[in-house]
């Protein structure tokens, strides 16, 4: 395993660098703007680097027969078709429904193959939560290392309890979490390049396929699993009730979310990322010491994140409004 993950973390950083200067020669730029957090140009598209990645991890594994090959089959083939699609959007913006449809279908297909014994009322319902996944990780890309420290923290645990029941599984979400590592200083505090749709969506699915594939093998049950994403649920979630309440157009971007208003209020995105990470290695610690979960003890834990996100709201915009003011 060790060798795995030194060539995880190396390849990762050695396609980060040929990805920057793809995206300079191309011209794939994320420029300034009011919409954005960043104040430089900046290539896109670098999640490419991990996605390629894990998806020799994933074709190794499933070659090597420590995977299971229809595991290897479901998980390649969904990654390959939500990173494709996001690589054509970061050169070519797509609508939103031909995005959702290769979501939906790469969920569906990839479900179908990881749960073929679930009840059929199991598989739209966890073709959801990876839907979910995927886009929120999506949304939530929008400050420097926000996304891809969350998903290298998320997979890291997720590889902890899979290690006691499938070592071929952990040893995906340990590669998975230092394929996010190699790219990490890339992207962290100083961004050179940006995860772009093909990255962002891809870490989403992979988080959401993990987290079902522990439930599966018995790693850890569902109350647990939803502590791990609960930043970015708290977090995007709230902000699209938010703004579902104001009467705002749900697809158009903005910068609503709470580590958006933070760092417009001054916050660095280091200390934003750094916050979020706290948060969610917090999580982690119930995760490790109750696997099974308790939904009470989620519903109460989800509800402080929730006084947090509307206490740190409250605040950052009570402060915007002094300042405009004066």
């Amino acid at each position: 395993m060790l060798l795995i993950l030194i060539l995880c973390a190396t390849g990762t950083a050695m396609l980060t660098v040929l990805a920057i200067d793809y995206g300079r020669r191309r011209g794939l730029i994320d420029a300034p703007g009011q919409r954005r957090s960043h104040r430089a140009p900046t290539p896109r598209g670098g999640g490419a680097a991990p996605v390629a990645t894990l998806l020799v991890v994933i074709s190794a594994l499933g070659l090597r027969g420590t995977l299971a090959a229809w595991d290897a089959v479901a998980l390649g083939t969904a990654l390959f078709a939500v990173a494709v699609i996001g690589w054509v959007d970061d050169h070519r913006p797509l609508g939103p429904g031909q995005r959702l449809a290769v979501h939906a279908g790469a969920a569906l297909l990839a479900v179908g193959m990881l749960l073929p014994d679930a009840a059929p009322w199991v598989w739209p319902l966890a073709a959801l939560a990876v839907m979910v996944a995927i886009n929120l990780c999506n949304f939530m890309d929008g400050i420097n290392g926000l996304a891809v420290s969350q998903a290298g923290l998320v997979a890291a645990l997720l590889g902890v309890m899979l290690g006691f029941v499938d070592p071929a599984m952990a040893t995906l979400a340990f590669g998975m979490a230092v394929a996010c590592l190699g790219f990490l200083p890339f992207n962290f505090p100083r961004a050179r390049i940006f995860l772009g749709d093909v990255g962002s969506g891809a870490l989403g699915l992979m988080v959401g396929l993990l987290g079902l594939l522990a439930w599966r093998e018995g790693a850890a049950g569902l109350a647990a699993l939803a502590l791990l994403p609960s930043a970015f649920l708290i977090d995007g979630g709230l902000t699209l009730a938010a703004r579902a309440r104001a009467r705002k157009n749900l697809a158009r971007a903005h910068r609503e979310h709470l580590y958006q208003w933070l760092v417009r209020s001054g916050a660095s995105h280091a200390a934003v990322t750094t916050a979020y990470a706290g948060w969610t290695l917090a999580m982690g610690a119930f995760f490790l010491l109750r696997p099974q979960g308790e939904w009470s003890l989620v519903a109460g834990l989800y509800l402080a994140g929730g006084l947090l996100w509307w206490q740190g709201r409250r605040r950052v915009l009570t402060r915007r409004r002094r300042r405009a003011l004066r």
